[in-house]
């Protein structure tokens, strides 16, 4: 996968998915907002990010799925 730009930060975020279609609905919306590259951990129910986002945009994206979601800190 291509290196991360410098200008970017890898964040850890808790959202309550409890099954594929949950992670299937945090994948659309930040396919959506773009300019991301993330992996989900659906069994610990953790979303990293790697991005030039902010946190409160990410986060506001994550809340878009309708799950509870919280900022665990940058990774």
């Amino acid at each position: 996968s291509p290196a991360p730009s410098p200008g970017n930060t890898k964040h850890e975020f808790s959202v309550d998915m409890t099954c594929e279609g949950c992670s299937n609905a945090v994948s659309r919306v930040l396919n959506k907002l773009g300019g991301v590259e993330f992996d989900i951990d659906l069994p610990n129910k953790k979303v990293c990010i790697n991005s030039e986002h902010s946190v409160d945009i990410l986060l506001e994206t994550l809340e878009k799925t309708g799950k509870a979601v919280s900022y665990l800190g940058p990774k």
